[in-house]
């Protein structure tokens, strides 16, 4: 049993992976967590949607709470998850980033805010050209966020980490949410925060990292 003056023990399901490698490097330089593959306090994956059955097995077994980042998840996968939360803490973020955590706060109260009959919304987002899955989990997650159907547009082109905006157009006037992350980093951070909170937690499902902020 782990006490409050321990550091929080970070199992990685794929630590080859790039968040992988960048979790990896964010521990190193936050004392309150240790990467710890064997015998994790928590689990976390950001692997590929066909591993995942293979990493709530894991979580399971282990008896500790997992964080799922991985996107492009299908309804299957979603009543995986659902069942595992019955036993563990389950986390699902399509995005660990703080900077989209607050986007999808902001979007949300500017939807309910604005209402779709005065306002046509769509939605822009960027990845790296590696990434499978589009539109993107954060884009899709964003969507049921602003209710209705959104209008996704994707791009995918190398030299691209990650960016989103959301566009709010009515006669006369536009506003616009926006977030460009830069560097894998921004999603390490919120990973750390996230898991600080997720090993506290009852058995349950909690959907996106705004709800632990």
């Amino acid at each position: 049993m782990r006490t409050d003056q321990q550091p929080v023990r970070i199992a990685l399901f794929a630590p080859e992976g790039r968040m992988g490698n960048a979790i990896a490097a964010a521990i190193e330089h936050d004392s309150g967590f240790e990467l710890d593959n064997d015998n994790g306090d928590v689990l976390v994956d950001f692997s590929a949607p066909d591993a995942l059955q293979a990493s709530l097995d894991r979580a399971l077994s282990a008896g500790i709470p997992i964080l799922i980042g991985t996107t492009g998840l299908d309804d299957l996968a979603d009543q995986r998850i659902a069942k595992a939360a019955e036993t563990i803490a389950v986390l699902k973020a399509p995005n660990t980033s703080l900077g989209v955590a607050l986007l999808s706060d902001l979007v949300e109260r500017a939807a309910k805010a604005l209402g779709p009959e005065q306002w046509d919304i769509e939605i822009v987002e960027a990845h790296h050209k590696k990434k499978s899955d589009a539109p993107s989990g954060t884009a899709a997650a964003t969507a049921k966020l602003i209710g209705g159907d959104p209008v996704i547009h994707s791009v995918r082109l190398p030299g691209l980490v990650a960016h989103q905006e959301v566009i709010f157009g009515a006669e006369g006037q536009l506003l616009t949410i926006r977030h460009d992350t830069t560097a894998r980093e921004s999603f390490a951070d919120g990973v750390l925060l996230a898991l600080s909170k997720l090993s506290e937690l009852p058995a349950g499902l909690t959907v996106g990292l705004d709800a632990l902020l």
